[in-house]
């Protein structure tokens, strides 16, 4: 066809897999991806649809795009396709919309690349998205985001992605493992495993048949991959045998990111989450007394229906005691057709903003607190290809970002560095033997 298209992704390490997967079926089609401002006839943007802000940036985007290639057929997929197609319609410019059932097709729907004066809509009930599609990133050469697990089966009162993505579904372990191989000969040395609810691996056809624990055990002998990192799991499915095996493995690092949402068991509750803050607080005691250099990411919101002063206290009193490494703060954002959109309570969006805040500061300072735990030890670092003002940057093991004068033979390099000192900007400065790479 020698068409070009150029795709732009919002939202989740998911979607990042996702688009790669939809480039890759384009181009067997017979597509070209080029960059976004590289004047392509068609434009994928693949939407996120968690806060409002996400919805708007959607828009934006087409605005963007339409100002760079004016005749260029515009495509919506994602999460926010499925959950608002009609309001996608309307956007100026959008010439289709596919839902969660309809993206993966996508090469089939893009047989005229006509401009439309109203945009066509294919978008089925989600539960018709009931099929695993396989996906993974590619074109980072340092790392792949693996989708393993989509859908959700769980309720959280605050949540639209069970909305926009259907029940909970899975990878077979021998089709990740598969692909874990494919990932492994191309050279990139690091996996990280994502999924809308990673931790509930395994059900296929509305049934249980194994355990994310019998895939982490699985990917664990796959040879020429270097590092398996957890994107994210819920507390309650991250089980004593899972952080045993990370504690000991070959390739899976010390590093978990675990959904909070709130400190307060009152407002766990209001969520509909599956815990309560003693078995929070447990899940990190047992990671840190098998692994007590072990980074930890928590996910956090603020200003839900129903949260006082008080309960943002109790939050911001039991995070401050917990030892984490950083946090991710979300400010609550209304979404229709969810529980929490219709309780009372509304916190004001200037005090929900305050909490962010104080919340931001804290992690900060958690984050700084956790990487002068490491200085003066020695690790590995798998350095990265960006160039910024001379500087590149890696991660070590545990998720500690460090820093060091741009050299093309590092990217992609594993290197045994010294942790030695913090930049001014947080990064970390390092060693390697007698070289001074960051003074």
């Amino acid at each position: 066809m020698n068409k070009k298209v150029a795709f732009y992704t919002l939202g989740c390490k998911l979607n990042y897999s996702e688009t790669s997967t939809l480039g890759r079926l384009l181009n067997n089609a017979g597509f070209e991806t080029v960059e976004f401002t590289d004047v392509p006839d068609v434009y994928v943007i693949n939407t996120c649809s968690v806060t409002e802000n996400a919805d708007k940036k959607c828009k934006k985007i087409v605005k963007e795009a339409l100002k760079i290639s004016p005749n260029a057929y515009v495509t919506i997929v994602g999460c926010y396709a499925q959950l608002k197609p009609q309001e996608i319609a309307e956007i100026p410019g959008v010439d289709m919309v596919l839902g969660a059932a309809e993206k993966f097709m996508l090469v089939d729907y893009l047989t005229d690349l006509t401009k439309q004066q109203k945009a066509t809509v294919y978008n089925q009930p989600v539960s018709e998205a009931n099929q695993f599609v396989s996906s993974y990133s590619f074109g980072d050469r340092t790392r792949t985001f693996l989708k393993v697990q989509d859908g959700c089966d769980y309720s959280c009162s605050f949540c639209t992605i069970p909305l926009a993505r259907g029940a909970s579904r899975s990878d077979t372990i021998e089709s990740a493992v598969a692909q874990a191989r494919e990932i492994a000969a191309s050279g990139v040395k690091e996996i990280v495993l994502t999924g809308v609810n990673l931790g509930d691996f395994g059900i296929r056809n509305g049934q249980r048949e194994d355990k994310f624990y019998d895939l982490v055990k699985a990917l664990d002998e796959v040879e020429g991959i270097d590092r398996i990192r957890i994107s994210s799991i819920e507390p309650n499915l991250l089980t004593d045998e899972i952080i045993e095996f990370v504690a000991t493995s070959k390739r899976f690092v010390p590093h978990f990111h675990i959904p909070l949402q709130s400190g307060c068991n009152k407002i766990l509750a209001l969520m509909r989450r599956r815990y309560r803050r003693e078995l929070y607080a447990d899940r990190v005691a047992k990671i840190k007394e098998l692994m007590p250099h072990c980074c930890i990411g928590v996910d956090v919101i603020v200003g839900f229906p129903g949260e006082t002063r008080e309960d943002f206290i109790d939050t911001y009193n039991f995070l401050n005691n917990l030892d984490i490494s950083y946090l991710h703060v979300f400010t609550y954002s209304e979404r229709e057709n969810t529980l929490a959109s219709e309780m009372d309570g509304v916190v004001p969006g200037s005090t929900r903003a305050d909490r962010s805040k104080m919340l931001h500061i804290l992690s900060d300072k958690k984050r700084r607190a956790f990487y002068e735990s490491q200085l003066g030890k020695t690790d590995e670092v798998l350095f990265e290809g960006d160039n910024k003002e001379g500087m590149m940057h890696g991660f070590t093991r545990n998720y500690v970002k460090v820093k060091a004068k741009f050299d093309p033979v590092l990217v992609n390099e594993l290197k045994q560095v010294k942790l030695t000192a913090i930049a001014a900007d947080g990064d970390v400065e390092i060693t390697e033997g007698e070289e001074i790479l960051v003074h």
